[in-house]
C-alpha cells in the first residue's frame, strides 16, 4: 500500500539505534539467511526461493492472474449479499475449528467512487477517509489485483489445514469495505487470527517487505490493549515465514532492517479486538520488488510463507 492516503500516512523518520524488533525477527528465522543472500545475489528474481521448508501444502497451484481485490465500505454503501466472509466448510486438519480472516487491501473499483472513499470514519484517535486506491507497478499492476491474488492462494493452503476463512471482500463489492468496517469484519468473526495483505508504493531502490504491528491505543472507539502481545507474536511468526519461503530480505528502508514496524495511526488495527498484522509484501515502485509482485510463482511463496506464519501461531 502507498503511504500515500487515508490509511497509511508517512511513517515517522527512521531511527538509527536498532530495537528489539530486529533481535525478535533475528531469534525466529535463523535458517532464512541462505535465502536472504539468494536474494541479494539475483537481484530479487521473481523466481528467489526461501530456505525454510513448507509446512502448508497446496493440492495444485493457484491460478497466477488476479481476481478484483479487496473493498473497503463506507457506511452508506451499497452492501451485496455478504458473500466475502462466507467459507466452506472447513476440511479436518490441524487448524479445524480455527477462524482466519484475511484483509485484501483496496478494491479496483476504489477510483471510481472517489466521494465514497473519501467520505472519513472514526478510527478511535482521529478521523480518516474510508479508503484508498491503492498503488500499482510503472507497468499497471495495481496493488488492489496484488492482494485479492494472495488471499485466494492463502485461503486454499489454509482451508487444507482445516481453517476457516473469511475474506473482507472478495472482488464482490463497487468499492469498500471502509478500514472500520474492516475490523469490524474480522471482530464480528471472532477470528483467531486476522492478515491484511498490501503492497507498498515507496521510492525506487526501496525494497522488502514488513510487517505492521498494532500499537497500545486506547482513545474513543479505540482499544487495542488486549491484541498488542498476541499480535506482535503473530507478526514475528508471519515475518520468520515470509523470508524463510520466498527469500525476501526485510524493508531496507523502514523498520530498522528487522522487518517489523509498530503503528497507532490504522485504522484496521486501532478498531480490532482480535489479533491482527498488516504485510506489506513488497515494494511496487521498485523495478527489482516490482518483478516479484506481478510473478505467479512468487505470489504463491508470498501466500505459502504468510500462512505458515499463521499456522504456526495458531498452534502455539
Amino acid at each position: 500500500m502507498s503511504y500515500v492516503g487515508p490509511d497509511f500516512e508517512p511513517p515517522q523518520p527512521r531511527r538509527p539505534r536498532r530495537g528489539p524488533l530486529t533481535v525478535a525477527l533475528a531469534a525466529l528465522v535463523p535458517g532464512a539467511l541462505l535465502g536472504w543472500l539468494v536474494y541479494e545475489t539475483v537481484g530479487g528474481s521473481g523466481d528467489d526461493g526461501g530456505s525454510g521448508q513448507a509446512t502448508v501444502r497446496s493440492s495444485s497451484p493457484a491460478a497466477s492472474s488476479a481476481p478484483s481485490d479487496d473493498a473497503k465500505e463506507p457506511s452508506a454503501a451499497p452492501k451485496s449479499p455478504d458473500t466475502s466472509s462466507a467459507s466452506p466448510p472447513a476440511a479436518s486438519g490441524p487448524l479445524k475449528g480455527k477462524v482466519v480472516v484475511i484483509d485484501p487491501g483496496h478494491n479496483p473499483s476504489n477510483f471510481q467512487h472517489v466521494s465514497e472513499i473519501n467520505r472519513k470514519v472514526n478510527i478511535g484517535t482521529n478521523w480518516k477517509e474510508c479508503d484508498t486506491t491503492g498503488t500499482s507497478t510503472n507497468d499497471g499492476y495495481t496493488e488492489a489485483k496484488f492482494t485479492l491474488d494472495v488471499a485466494h492462494r492463502m485461503r486454499t493452503l489454509l482451508q487444507e489445514q482445516g481453517a476457516t476463512v473469511k475474506l473482507t471482500q472478495d472482488g464482490d463489492r463497487p468499492y469498500g469495505p471502509c478500514v472500520d468496517e474492516r475490523a469490524r469484519i474480522g471482530n464480528q468473526a471472532k477470528a483467531d487470527a486476522v492478515v491484511s495483505i498490501h503492497a507498498d508504493g515507496s521510492g525506487a531502490g526501496n525494497r522488502g517487505f514488513h510487517v505492521i504491528l498494532p500499537g497500545a491505543v486506547h482513545a474513543g472507539a479505540a482499544d487495542t490493549r488486549a491484541i498488542v502481545a498476541p499480535s506482535r507474536d503473530l507478526g514475528e511468526r508471519v515475518a520468520g515465514r515470509f523470508v524463510a519461503v520466498t527469500g525476501s530480505a526485510p524493508s531496507n528502508y523502514i523498520g530498522d532492517g528487522g522487518g517489523l514496524v509498530t503503528r497507532k495511526d490504522l485504522g484496521g488495527l486501532n478498531l480490532s479486538t482480535v489479533p491482527k498484522v498488516f504485510i506489506e509484501c513488497g515494494n511496487m515502485r521498485d523495478s527489482k520488488d516490482a518483478a516479484l509482485l506481478t510473478s505467479g510463482a512468487w505470489r504463491q511463496k508470498a501466500a505459502q510463507g504468510i500462512s505458515e506464519g499463521l499456522v504456526s501461531f495458531l498452534r502455539g
